[in-house]
């Protein structure tokens, strides 16, 4: 038993006496992940900033972006202060968005504008944050732990978007940007929060034409949506009429216009017959100077519609039932 034990015992003091390095062609590296490195590699890291970004840069250009995203993610940590971090960290934004790892490379590059606000690409970071922020927009689905597909998400959407606008509020970008928070949050039926949205850009870029128009335009149709999106809203078809007329009066050369007018008709047509259904209420139970005061109302939002007609019709049959408010002391001067 002695004699065969002795070569393992060998084998064993001579792995300790005459040590190699093992080959580790799975390499995991904190905020990358696990990465695969041939045998006889890792020759890329560099003692100065500017090699180190070369070799990133090159790696970049020749599309292995595993090597290009370590190799410029190394700059930013070894060097954050120099010349070359701001690029290095605009690569790994890159690096991120060319693995379709669209969410790691919108935090990379508002990383990037906070931390280096005076990179002379600013507006080309903005744009690339403006393209992910779309693609979400598009129905893209945001990844769990940054892998799996999981879910489209409306809310870190309009997160995006927010973000976008305050890097940038007054840059290309940044208008669109504004209208496509409102055209997320429609997406997810919060009609309050995306009139907010345009009516914030019709104000902001109000120096914009064709901007301020269209955010002004769509803050009415989603008002309307709003209003008619359950029970019927009173308060909020209001709203609406009165932003349609806002249009019309700022922009009267916009094709949209004959919308608006149809869309105000629409409105004030919904609204005479929520006041008709509550003055037969105040009738019915022969509350007669409440029902006076709704058929009144039919009569200044719809006047030529059929239930027009038929307010006219109730209000001279009630008109009579009504007991007229007894002269006061002070009108008729008489003494007590």
């Amino acid at each position: 038993m002695k004699r065969r034990s002795f070569p393992l015992f060998l084998f064993i003091i001579c792995l300790f006496a005459f040590p190699q390095r093992s080959p580790a062609p799975l390499v995991y590296t904190p905020g990358e992940g696990w990465v695969y490195e041939q045998v006889g590699g890792g020759k890329w890291a560099r003692t100065r900033a500017k090699d180190q970004l070369a070799v990133a840069q090159e790696a970049f250009d020749k599309k292995d972006f595993s090597l290009a995203l370590k190799a410029s993610r190394r700059t930013v940590k070894q060097w954050p202060l120099s010349d070359f971090a701001p690029q290095a960290q605009y690569l790994v934004g890159r690096c991120y968005e060319a693995k379709s790892m669209d969410e790691k490379a919108f935090k990379e590059y508002q990383i990037l504008l906070e931390k280096y606000p005076k990179i002379g690409n600013y507006d080309e970071v903005l744009q690339h944050q403006y393209d992910i922020a779309n693609r979400f927009l598009a129905g893209q689905r945001f990844k769990l732990w940054g892998y799996v597909p999981f879910f489209p998400s409306m809310d870190k959407t309009s997160d995006m978007y927010t973000k976008i606008v305050k890097n940038g509020p007054f840059s290309e970008v940044a208008p669109k940007a504004q209208m496509s928070l409102g055209a997320a949050r429609e997406k997810q039926k919060n009609f309050p929060e995306a009139v907010l949205a345009y009516e914030q850009a019709a104000d902001r870029y109000n120096d914009r034409k064709a901007i301020s128009a269209d955010a002004l335009f769509k803050a009415a149709l989603a008002y309307q949506k709003q209003a008619t999106s359950s029970e019927y809203n009173q308060n909020v078809a209001s709203q609406a009429v009165a932003t349609y007329s806002d249009f019309i009066t700022l922009y009267p050369e916009d094709p949209r216009v004959a919308d608006s007018q149809k869309s105000i008709a629409t409105l004030k047509t919904e609204q005479a017959k929520g006041s008709f259904r509550i003055a037969k209420y105040y009738e019915k139970h022969k509350r007669f100077s409440g029902a006076l005061i709704y058929y009144n109302e039919v009569l200044l939002k719809d006047p030529d519609s059929a239930i027009a007609t038929e307010s006219r019709q109730r209000i001279e049959a009630i008109k009579g039932q009504v007991t007229p408010a007894a002269p006061s002391t002070a009108a008729t001067g008489a003494t007590p």
